[in-house]
């Protein structure tokens, strides 16, 4: 545990040591659980969102975007269901006067349980070597049966508890299972209580005339009431989608672990509009679509787990998330749900106004079910920043701090480096800039020895840097040095383009999927 809280550590402080995320307003002593993304940040950030966004909707010809606003009309949250079910389980520690989720101790104890069963099949694999049958061994071993039941049915009891809303049982179950304050040890709990997410603001010239409102506290919505205006002046034909990123505020109670849990976030989502009936199908479609996108990137897939929802939310009818091993132990990423008809039926009960599609080829009016697609984009962030970051030990010996992000998301694409200030070299240097910039992004360092640069380069996630020597006046050649394997080439100036476009194309990137 203590290695993966430094490992955490090292990830903070990096992110703002190389200018990629900064506390907010921290001359002030900063805003609890709020972050600015800085120079670098912002980048790595865009290129998230558009990677997210060419594979959602430039590549599906049945999906198209949206921007919906942030404030909405209030009645909006009464009919989702925020307005009454918002809410957080939270206990606090009498002793440490800490406050914690709840259903966030119980799962991360169950965890713990899984973790142990991962470990007693670990062992196995060594011990039995090429004849280890890890099914049969799952379903024998008596510790690994035990550790998988007492999971699943400390999971099943939670969710029981969560979805009749008896706290009570939620209290008892972390009585029984002697779960303590993670900070002090102590178990001396009061009762759970319910806290209501969303942040509440108002619109109006005046105090006495203002109106209630809330900020948005997911995008969702917005597609929702906008359902029947893009389909009717998009034509579009069930199935069909409709996508948005966007930020969302919620007013997180307990807001830890860096950017993975914030009051101000992004999401980027996608409502996926279907026949009644066939849900399930499209639902199980984007279960593997989703694992694929984010396969493509590169960041192991022994990183990724499916985790089936043991309580749904009152508007679906199946739900599942994909967790990404972050430095602090599997955590939610995206969330895929079938989310009936229950938004739009609601939306129609409230505002009086039919949400419905006609299907021709049935011949007939219906409210389409729907198929949820939700990534954090802050969490994605993370998930991508965290894996990259890595220290290694060089064969001379030394070592090297090396942010490996995937090339396709990098800020900056290539470093162009002049071996000296002068003999022309830095005006050549510039010269490629000047032509490679339209293209891609691109940086110019001059200062300091040029192993430095390298190294520099390569805290900051870039991929490639690009040395102007002597023999570039002669020859029109540059070195170029790629960032994970330090290998050094000698290339044409006029294959730069060519070379860059080859490793950061979202087109290459996403050809994987």
């Amino acid at each position: 545990m203590a290695k993966q809280e430094d490992i955490f550590k090292n990830v903070i402080s990096h992110a703002k040591e190389y200018g990629f995320i900064f506390p907010s307003s921290e001359i002030y002593d900063g805003l609890s659980a709020v972050y600015d993304y800085a120079q670098n940040g912002v980048e790595l950030k865009k290129n998230i969102r558009e990677y997210w966004w060419k594979a959602m909707v430039q590549m599906n010809e049945n999906i198209v975007g949206l921007d919906a606003s942030i404030l909405m009309h209030p009645t909006t949250w009464k009919a989702s269901g925020h307005v009454d079910a918002f809410n957080d389980p939270l206990i606090d520690n009498k002793d440490s006067k800490r406050r914690y989720r709840a259903d966030v101790l119980i799962e991360d104890y169950a965890e713990k349980l899984n973790i142990k069963a991962i470990k007693e099949i670990e062992k196995a694999k060594v011990r039995f070597g090429d004849a280890f049958n890890e099914a049969e061994f799952v379903s024998t071993n008596p510790r690994v049966v035990e550790y998988k039941a007492r999971e699943r049915e400390i999971l099943e009891r939670l969710g029981r508890s969560l979805g009749n809303e008896d706290l009570e049982d939620v209290k008892a179950l972390i009585e029984e299972l002697e779960i303590a304050c993670p900070e002090t040890g102590s178990r001396n709990w009061t009762e759970v209580r319910q806290f209501n997410l969303m942040f509440g603001t108002k619109l109006g010239a005046s105090a006495d005339t203002a109106m209630d409102l809330y900020l948005r506290p997911e995008t969702a919505q917005g597609i929702f009431v906008n359902f029947l205006n893009v389909q009717k002046s998009g034509r579009m034909k069930v199935p069909f989608g409709i996508a948005q990123t966007g930020k969302a505020f919620r007013n997180e109670i307990v807001a830890r672990q860096f950017i993975f849990r914030m009051r101000e976030f992004e999401q980027m989502e996608m409502q996926f509009f279907v026949r009644p009936g066939e849900e399930m199908k499209h639902y199980e479609f984007w279960k593997d679509a989703r694992l694929k996108w984010h396969l493509s990137l590169g960041l192991g897939k022994e990183n990724y787990r499916f985790h089936d929802h043991e309580k749904l939310a009152h508007y679906a009818n199946a739900a599942a998330d994909i967790e990404f091993n972050f430095p602090f132990g599997f955590k939610e990423l995206e969330g895929i749900h079938s989310r009936t008809d229950f938004d739009l039926k609601a939306h129609e009960q409230f505002s009086g106004r039919k949400l419905q599609y006609f299907d021709a080829e049935l011949n007939k009016n219906y409210v389409p079910y729907v198929v949820e697609t939700s990534v954090g984009l802050d969490r994605m962030f993370l998930a991508v920043f965290a894996t990259s970051l890595k220290e290694e030990t060089l064969e001379d010996g030394s070592t090297r701090t090396v942010l490996q992000l995937p090339s396709v998301l990098a800020p900056t694409k290539a470093a162009v480096l002049p071996l000296v200030k002068k003999d022309g070299l830095p005006e050549i240097a510039h010269q490629i800039i000047a032509d490679l910039k339209w293209d891609f992004s691109v940086t110019y360092d001059e200062k300091d020895a040029v192993g430095r640069r390298y190294r520099r380069q390569d805290a900051l996630g870039t991929p490639f840097c690009i040395t102007v020597d002597h023999q570039t006046i002669e020859d029109q050649t540059v070195t170029i040095r790629h960032r994970d394997t330090m290998k050094q080439d000698r290339v044409a100036i006029a294959d730069l383009k060519e070379l860059i476009d080859n490793e950061v194309s979202m087109k290459n990137w996403l050809m994987k999927m």
